[in-house]
């Protein structure tokens, strides 16, 4: 089957309106997401939100029982051929042969991929110390991530998926995951799909991001965009008040009397004029961590 050439235009990763249900839980409810190609996508929710069984349906593992789904402009339940080997995927569970020695496992792994690239994966297993003849159920836990991004890597797809990789890894490790490689990938024009809870982690590698709370996209922008459009403003009234004031999009609040601390998503001009035609005078302003935009958005959710 020839290569198909997504155009410019077109998204890497096209979801619309995929719903999953396990039995009478719901883990996807009409999830649609696009991501774009080239530079580092983060989806980021707390453990149980959703990610790995949206990141199951892009690699074609399961069969979106509503909506669709296209990578590279196919269905990857229709064309595992053409989709899987243009992608690169470390799991957070790092399922690894355990009788394999690592140069077989390299080996192995490169019969399945025609555009293996034997020099490059030659240096990432020197780069990552690792020894082709340790038995892989020798490896610690870094070792194995390590051997994992190395088979993920060496055929230089044009999709990189990481599935929290980051778990239960040291911080050298981390770094190695979070530095080097991904942005090297992304800067090669690649694309990579950042699946993380990690939230300083995803802050400092991504371009652009989703975030997923019980099956449901929450918000999805560029990172700078969803930074600038979520501010921490603290006013002062000119009057005491016994509950806060409403104020144009509030995502969480807090106070007494005269002053009251708002976390607020919107743009920040119309935010201020919302405040002052309230009756109050901005004592503060703050721009807030990837952390605390997640837990307000979280929070908003809830109530």
């Amino acid at each position: 089957m020839s290569e198909i050439t997504i155009p410019a235009e077109s998204p890497l990763i096209d979801i619309r309106g995929v719903t999953r249900r396990f039995g009478e839980k719901t883990a996807l409810h009409n999830i649609s997401l696009t991501i774009p190609s080239g530079g580092v996508f983060g989806l980021i929710g707390g453990n149980g939100a959703g990610k790995t069984t949206l990141i199951k349906h892009i690699l074609g593992l399961f069969r979106p029982q509503s909506g669709t789904v296209r990578v590279f402009g196919l269905d990857p339940v229709q064309d595992p051929v053409g989709t899987l080997g243009r992608i690169g995927y470390l799991s957070e569970d790092r399922d690894l042969p355990d009788w394999m020695r690592v140069g077989e496992l390299m080996r192995y792994t490169q019969a399945f991929f025609p555009k293996w690239d034997v020099k490059y994966a030659q240096e990432l297993q020197e780069a990552f110390d690792l020894d082709p003849l340790a038995k892989v159920k020798t490896l610690s836990r870094g070792q194995r991530a390590r051997a994992g991004l190395l088979i993920a890597l060496a055929h230089r797809p044009d999709l990189l998926v990481l599935d929290e990789p980051s778990s239960g890894l040291d911080p050298v490790v981390r770094r190695d995951i979070l530095g080097a490689i991904i942005r090297t990938i992304a800067d090669e024009g690649r694309t990579v799909l950042f699946s993380s809870h990690l939230l300083d982690e995803v802050e400092r590698v991504a371009d652009r991001l989703a975030i997923i709370h019980e099956g449901e996209i929450l918000l999805t922008s560029s990172l700078d965009e969803i930074k600038e459009s979520h501010r921490r403003l603290t006013l002062r009234f000119n009057r005491p008040h016994t509950t806060a004031p409403a104020l144009g999009s509030v995502l969480a609040c807090d106070g007494h009397d005269a002053e009251w601390t708002y976390i607020c998503q919107g743009k920040i001009d119309e935010l201020r004029r919302s405040a002052v035609a309230a009756g109050a005078t901005v004592v503060d302003e703050a721009a807030l961590s990837l952390d605390e935009i997640f837990v307000s958005q979280i929070q908003s959710q809830r109530r």
